[in-house]
Order: structure tokens, then sequence, then C-alpha cells
């Protein structure tokens, strides 16, 4: 059994917050057809939910959403795959959604890899795909290799450098966290979207007006320590962000990536930081591409 980490402050801000959102993420959840909940899973982070699409026989994929994100908004989009897989999501602990309302305390992404480690072979037993957004990318790439894992995509990666910052930023984002409403979540989503996903009420408005009223939000973490990001040198690892992502532009990637993960930066054009959510076929082909993949062998393993 994990050593249990200790945890830090609560995301929500009282006990009703906490129930809203919960049942704002099952009702979705319970709209879509052929998702499964899967038994809620004990770990050193506290309780974690996960879900699942039963698929085709191709290498399931492990869905790893960014931060204020969760299986209940990442459902949909991810479904497109389950022709060819089994697709599992998982909410991260620590994030708004139906696991801990808790986070880790201490070295958060060091807590994330162990969790993620210890969840893996209690969600599948063959090798799979782990898709990570954002934060979701930095918690896959804290983790271990192993031999559950056959390939990881990381969209819009966090953990391999400090994300973007600029004035518009805090033009879009003080307004929100001060007084949260559906004009001010629009801005702030339309910020992060792709020049023709820009909407005058974006579909998520009302989930991140949620976040903002109910829950007290965190930042995209900062770059992972080198050894975790060398450990997965060579390995099958396809790193993709959108042409207009605000925070992990494809010039902000491509350094690290080709120096810590000796891995090119796939472009997907039109697409801004919620990529995934906006051309779900352009993800599908990218796991699709790293089951493919073969994997290297790497004598020290």
């Amino acid at each position: 059994m994990s050593e249990t980490i200790p945890q830090g402050a609560r995301i929500y801000r009282s006990e009703l917050a906490e129930r809203i959102v919960r049942g704002w993420c099952e009702e979705r959840l319970a709209e879509l057809p052929g998702l499964r909940s899967l038994p809620e899973l004990s770990t050193s982070i506290g309780p974690t939910r996960a879900f699942r699409f039963e698929g085709g026989p191709d290498a399931p994929v492990v869905v790893l959403s960014g931060t204020n994100f969760n299986s209940a908004l990442s459902a949909s989009p991810a479904s497109d795959m389950s022709a060819e897989r089994d697709v599992i999501l998982v909410d991260l602990p620590g994030q708004p959604g139906l696991s801990s309302g808790r986070r880790p305390r201490g070295h958060r992404s060091r807590a994330y890899g162990a969790w993620l480690d210890e969840v893996l072979p209690r969600l599948v037993d063959r090798p799979a795909i782990i898709l990570g957004h954002s934060l979701g990318a930095a918690v896959a790439l804290a983790g271990k290799p192993s031999p559950l894992v056959k390939g990881m995509v990381l969209v819009g990666a966090a953990g391999l450098t400090p994300p973007a910052t600029s004035p518009e930023l805090m033009r879009v984002t003080l307004p929100w966290m001060i007084g949260p409403r559906e004009d001010k979540s629009t801005r702030l989503l339309n910020f992060m979207s792709g020049p023709d996903f820009r909407y005058p009420v974006h579909p998520f408005a009302s989930w991140m007006t949620m976040v903002g009223e109910y829950c007290r939000t965190s930042l995209a973490p900062g770059p992972l320590p080198t050894e975790s990001l060398l450990a997965w040198r060579k390995k099958n690892v396809i790193v993709a962000t959108g042409s207009d992502d605000v925070f992990f532009s494809p010039a902000r990637l491509h350094g690290p990536a080709r120096r810590f993960l000796d891995a090119d930066v796939d472009v997907l054009e039109g697409g801004g930081h919620l990529v995934p959510y906006e051309f779900s076929e352009r993800i599908r082909d990218l796991v699709t591409r790293a089951d493919n993949e073969p994997k290297e062998t790497d004598p020290t393993d």
C-alpha cells in the first residue's frame, strides 16, 4: 500500500459549494450513453473517481484533464476514440470534479506522479496510451515509465516549461476571479480558444462560472524536475499543441520537448489551449499514431 501523502487545502469554498459542483458533474456524466462509472479508488492523495467507455480492441487510452477540467467535460470529445479502444477518464484529486476535494500538500508534482503510478495498474490490465492535457500532461510526465505505458500523447503540455503570461491574461482572469459571471467566463475561455472557437456565450461558460464561484482555483504547474523529464527521453511520447495556444505555444514547447524528450512538437493548426475540445478527431489521430508507434527498447529497463 502506498504511503498516504498529507492533504492540503480544500478546493471548495464550502460544503454546499462542493455538493453543487459534484452534482453538476454527476448529472453531465449520467447523460452520456455507454459511459460506466468505475468503483472509487482509495489512493495516497485521496479518493479517485474514474469512468470508462467500452470500445474496440486497440490499446486503451487513459485521459487526464487539465486545470479546472475533468471527466464531465472531457468525456464527450474523448468518446470519439471508443470505436477503436476503451477510453478511461480519471478525475484528478485536488481539481474540481468527483475525486478528492483536497490538494496534495508539499511537492505536488511528485505526489501526482506517485498517484498515477499507483492508480494505473488498477485501471488497465494491458499497455495503454496516456492522453494528458495541460496539467494532465504534467501528471503523466511525473509518473515513471512502466510496461503499462505503451505511449503518451501530451497536448498543451505543462511540466516542460512555465506557461506564458501576458497583460491580456490578467485582464481576462482577474475579473473572473473577483466576480465570476458567464460573460467574464466567456472572455476567459475565448482567450484560451482557437480563432474559430470563440463564442458570444462559450459552451463551458456555466462550468467556469461555477469554478470561479465555488472553488479555489490553482495555477498551472511549473516545470518538472529534469530527472523526471529525462526518464521519458526516447520513449514513445508525442507532444502536440494548438497553433494559437496562449500558454504553451509551439515555439515555447519546441526547445524543451527536443531537449528533454527528444521529441518534435505536432502543431494543430487553428487550435487554442482547449484544442482537445476543439479538434477531437485530431487528438484521436495522435492517439492512434502513438498506439501504432513501435516502442524502442531501453537496455536499462
